[in-house]
């Protein structure tokens, strides 16, 4: 398992399949659930690395649970310590929760060091204990287990007047719902989302209504006087045709909440008890959550404890999407400052622009732009940056403002992508050393329409070639491969000119589109791209790009795994 957050959650599903496969008894399956759940969380923050977790039977008589956790961070010192059933349970001072609680409920447990790694390895009896002598014992004795368990894991204070504590089994429960609302809360990355499930894991185990205001954008730090404006996100109630009454009632006359939690007005019903727990993060406010119950005040104590643990995973599941969300939207921002507004209307040229970046991005290393240059032109250009990330980012921000600004100067076709070669070259040589090349394959070109079509010249800088395709169904390559952008300072590109005569179409591609693979075949072998475009005769440009489109959706059975662009320029 990766050494991240990531790793608790896998490991109590890797643990919880593994058992129910081999028809484990459940209190088994929780006892193992739970100590792998602490022992690779103690790995994952103390070590740093990659977690290794094995289960197995023991094929001796009786046969008992084995369970190994190794972290990979080096060690000198080789031990092993094997502890006896019923044997001495102390763990020393400097052991996390996780040794304790493996004392507490293993049959034999112990540690081992190597140079390499660590391991903690534990024995747990696959068969509950024999209840046909003494069921009363057996039950008192699981209690009082439980019970030391539950004091390992949330002990209570030294100090301060004795509070009433939950009940035994109570405490086995608590910590099973604070496991069950980490692993729910942690992989959400919308806030009101995060808002919808609080309350709901809320009600009714902690409260018979609840609610969650979020705070507005702003400072949110504590100490401030002024906290921004806060939202209702999110309202539940145990009994749902309660739910938008009291939505409304907090809608209109929302309830002081206070600035530091604690109690809260009761803003619904003639009686009743409220809760309010500010959630924060990081030391900055990002909500309220408000518990209600319709009777008399649930007991203090570890209620009020549990409460509180709640919050604060909720208050760190909020900080985590709102994280997100900012990073996503100044990424989505950025990315669409790569891609141009819109595509230029071209008289007597019908045009039309399929552009999928792979995954979720709003851009990717393939780009496209149609513009007008004055003087009764109008140019193009169909590119894709060799890499990916903000490496390949950065190159697109550079390269279709410098096309644009070429071609308005009035250079041709061959001269702008001389120049932007040189240009490219020169970004290179002035960039940090280790910094990732920036070069692209690059298809470029110029519309003058005129009377039964437009006048065409363009070229290709190691782009895939152009296709013509004319109205008797006829298909050929209009430009010679040449030279990626940005590889050799000196080149000296060619551009060729043709006749777009009415009726005919042009049509560009990425490499998406001629590489997209089905097991160890290319859409484009055996000039597969020519096949799918020849069977486009009469299409109009829209038409001609979803045919082509569709067609390489359906040559494979997955996504593309590479972004997808493609232009199509039809002279009427």
């Amino acid at each position: 398992m990766p050494g991240d957050a990531r790793a608790p959650s896998a490991a109590r599903r890797f643990v919880r399949s593994v058992l129910a496969a081999w028809n484990a008894h459940d209190l088994v399956t929780d006892d193992a659930t739970l100590l792998v759940s602490e022992l690779v969380t103690n790995a994952v923050v103390h070590a740093g690395t990659s977690v290794d977790l094995e289960c197995r039977l023991d094929p001796a008589p009786g046969g008992n649970l084995v369970v190994e956790v190794t972290d990979h961070h080096p060690a000198r010192e080789f031990r092993a310590r094997p502890r006896r059933a019923g044997g001495d349970r102390g763990v020393p001072a400097h052991g996390g929760r996780g040794l304790r609680l493996v004392a507490e409920l293993a049959e034999t447990w112990g540690t081992a060091y190597r140079r390499t790694d660590k391991t903690v390895w534990f024995h747990l009896a696959t068969r509950p204990p024999d209840t046909g002598t003494d069921n009363a014992a057996v039950c008192e004795q699981a209690l009082l287990r439980d019970l030391r368990v539950a004091q390992i894991l949330a002990p209570a204070p030294r100090t301060g007047p004795p509070a009433r504590r939950l009940g035994d089994r109570g405490q086995h429960r608590a910590l099973s719902f604070l496991a069950e609302a980490s692993e729910l809360l942690a992989g959400q990355f919308d806030e009101d989302m995060v808002a919808s499930l609080a309350t709901q894991l809320a009600v009714p185990r902690l409260a018979d209504w609840c609610a969650v205001w979020l705070d507005g954008d702003g400072d949110g730090a504590l100490g401030h006087a002024a906290r921004p404006a806060a939202r209702l996100s999110c309202v539940w109630h145990a009994r749902e045709s309660r739910v938008e009454p009291l939505r409304l009632v907090l809608q209109r006359t929302p309830p002081a909440l206070p600035a530091a939690g604690g109690a809260a007005p009761w803003p619904y019903g003639p009686d009743g008890t409220a809760l309010a727990c500010r959630l924060v993060a990081g030391g900055r406010g990002v909500g309220t959550l408000l518990l209600g119950r319709d009777g008399p005040p649930a007991p203090g104590g570890d209620i009020t404890a549990l409460t509180e643990d709640f919050a604060r995973r909720v208050a760190l599941a909020l900080a985590s999407a709102r994280q997100y969300t900012r990073q996503a939207t100044i990424s989505r921002i950025l990315q669409r400052g790569l891609l141009p507004r819109g595509v230029a209307a071209i008289p007597g040229v019908d045009r039309a622009v399929v552009y999928e970046p792979r995954g979720d991005a709003s851009a990717g290393g393939d780009f496209y732009d149609v513009f007008a240059v004055g003087g009764g032109r109008w140019c193009f250009a169909l590119g894709d940056v060799c890499g990916s990330g903000p490496e390949a980012a950065v190159t697109t921000g550079l390269v279709r403002p410098w096309l644009r600004l070429l071609a308005k100067e009035g250079y041709g076709v061959a001269d702008v992508l001389d120049r932007l070669n040189r240009m490219l070259g020169e970004e290179a040589a002035e960039a940090e050393a280790g910094s990732a090349p920036r070069f692209l394959s690059l298809l470029y070109g110029e519309l003058t329409p005129r009377a039964g079509g437009a006048r065409c010249t363009l070229a290709s800088a190691g782009h895939p070639l152009p296709l013509l395709l004319r109205p008797d169904g006829s298909v050929r390559p209009v430009a010679a491969p040449q030279m990626l952008l940005g590889v050799v300072d000196e080149v000296g590109y060619r551009s060729e000119t043709f006749d777009l005569a009415a009726g005919e179409t042009l049509l560009c591609v990425t490499d998406g589109v001629t590489e997209r693979k089905s097991g160890n075949r290319l859409f484009d072998d055996g000039d597969g791209l020519a096949a799918a475009l020849a069977g486009c005769t009469g299409l109009t440009a829209e038409g001609v790009a979803a045919r082509i489109r569709h067609a390489v959706h359906g040559f494979a059975p997955t996504p593309p795994d590479d972004d997808l662009a493609l232009l199509v320029l039809r002279a009427e």
